[in-house]
């Protein structure tokens, strides 16, 4: 997706990438680019080199090199040699690219950051991601129009793959819960689709969880502990048998498990409504929970709570979904 969009600077791109090269090479380069940098009072920075097919390594460099553009064209004026130096015009060029793909950079740097990224992690910033695109979309400049056009396809496709999985994850996010639905469909759906699509994604949540409620009821059945009683059984005394003793199910034992077969026991509760009625997960003065790095899947395997909800929730965070 973001590669489609660097496409439409790729002729900029390749003169800073070679100007970082050229600049790097020798240390006399290195010095003068210094000493300029010095002149204009600017931050010490290394100029980033990036690896070519990685899109936030691209990212990076432009976002570094972009800190020095004033710095270019008085390297130029010192080094005949240097004939990469972008224009005042293409500098910014890659301003509003940087603008653009430094959300998509963040997204995935909080994605990626993650000890164990779990998929409720992607909704909220698919969301900034989809308010970012519809915003540039509009753009005065002819060419960030577009690049986002493109984006834009690339998005709607990825997100008509996996919307409904990954909204589901999301609310199974204790701190986010059906909040986040109400809250990020206004932005990702026409006003006419939003409660359309609420409906659906609620809906398939609690089909899904209508089957693990149906596997939890199928591994209960029959899961009844066997009675059986041993007694002395005088035939058995007087039989030539090395045994004397003999097993015998009672009465009462073939009702029990009559019982455990037809009414196996059900949750008092639908635990999805439990769930939405105990509201959101949030900090307090009184807890050291972390709220804003909690591990979501960490937190249902710790409940006590619910007794199927946890198998749901485990499955569900625990899928993978691409990033691209």
């Amino acid at each position: 997706m973001v590669q489609d969009g660097l496409s439409e600077i790729q002729e900029i791109i390749h003169d800073i990438r070679a100007s970082v090269e050229f600049v790097n090479k020798t240390e006399g380069r290195r010095l003068i680019f210094g000493e300029i940098v010095h002149q204009l009072r600017l931050p010490d920075l290394v100029l980033i080199y990036d690896c070519k097919t990685r899109w936030n390594s691209t990212y990076e460099m432009l976002a570094c090199a972009l800190k020095f553009h004033e710095v270019f064209p008085r390297f130029k004026d010192r080094e005949p040699s240097y004939t990469f130096c972008p224009s005042t015009e293409d500098w910014e060029k890659v301003k509003k690219v940087c603008s653009i793909l430094g959300v998509f950079w963040n997204a995935t740097h909080i994605i990626s950051g993650s000890d164990y990224p779990t998929a409720n992690l992607y909704l909220n910033e698919v969301c900034r991601i989809k308010t970012l695109l519809d915003s540039k979309a509009n753009d005065e400049d002819n060419f960030i129009q577009l690049m986002v056009w493109k984006m834009k396809m690339k998005f709607d496709k990825y997100w008509g793959e996996c919307n409904l999985m990954m909204s589901i994850a999301a609310i199974l996010d204790p701190r986010l819960k059906m909040r986040v639905i109400n809250y990020c469909f206004p932005l990702i759906y026409p006003p006419h689709e939003v409660q359309a699509n609420i409906n659906k994604v609620r809906q398939a949540l609690y089909d899904l969880y209508a089957e693990y409620v149906e596997l939890h009821v199928s591994s209960s059945r029959g899961s009844g502990a066997s009675c059986q009683i041993v007694t002395n059984d005088p035939v058995s005394k007087s039989s030539s048998s090395s045994s004397s003793t003999m097993t015998h199910i009672t009465g009462m034992c073939e009702f029990l498990s009559h019982i455990a077969t037809v009414e196996p026991v059900q949750p008092e509760k639908n635990e999805l409504d439990i769930y939405f009625e105990d509201g959101l997960l949030t900090a307090t003065e009184k807890s050291s929970l972390d709220i804003v790095n909690l591990d979501a899947l960490k937190w249902w395997k710790n409940t006590t709570k619910y007794k199927i909800l946890p198998k749901m929730a485990a499955d569900i965070l625990a899928i993978p979904l691409q990033k691209r």
